[in-house]
């Protein structure tokens, strides 16, 4: 009996075995797969906020897959990695501000040009300020402006002299 006692004694001097206990207790194993549950949880989270994200800022297809795998292998840290490298603006800003740019150009381009210098002109310039060439001239009959090449005033009807007769005359 004193052996057993011995024994006993031996197995209550560890001071660690509660833990040890705690890590083979039903508790641990409840935690752990709780652990395991939340992990691939947050990494399925991450993954589909990339696919969400990056679905509203790239066109290519191709580097949308991209960038999807990264959420998907990588978790948490392929979310960081695409947070750095993803595209500052979503493709509708991108669009909306391609199509301001498109109009504004249309505005510009719409600006009366000098047919032999491509000075802009204003609407009731009779000559181009750089280049002298005629543009238009006064109607004889009402006085309004008609372009050099017009065969009738507009306005009132009257024929116009041909360019070619207000070049001979100006000679």
């Amino acid at each position: 009996m004193p052996h057993e006692i011995t024994v006993a004694a031996a197995k209550s001097a560890n001071p660690l075995q509660s833990f040890v206990d705690f890590f083979g207790s039903p508790t641990w194993g409840f935690l752990a797969r709780l652990s395991v549950f939340f992990l691939v949880a947050l990494w399925l989270a991450c993954a589909f906020w990339v696919f969400k994200d990056a679905r509203r800022r790239i066109d290519d297809k191709l580097v949308l897959i991209a960038a999807v795998l990264t959420g998907l292998v990588f978790g948490p840290f392929g979310l960081i990695i695409y947070s750095i490298i993803r595209p500052a603006e979503l493709i509708s800003d991108r669009r909306e501000r391609e199509l301001e740019m498109e109009v504004m150009e249309r505005r510009l381009g719409d600006v009366e040009r000098c047919t032999a210098c491509g000075t802009p002109l204003q609407d009731d310039f009779l000559v181009c300020p750089t280049c002298g060439q005629r543009l238009r001239t006064l109607c004889a009959s009402c006085g309004k402006l008609v372009d050099s090449d017009w065969r009738l005033c507009p306005y009132c009807g009257t024929e116009q002299r041909g360019p070619a007769a207000t070049a001979h005359e100006r000679v």
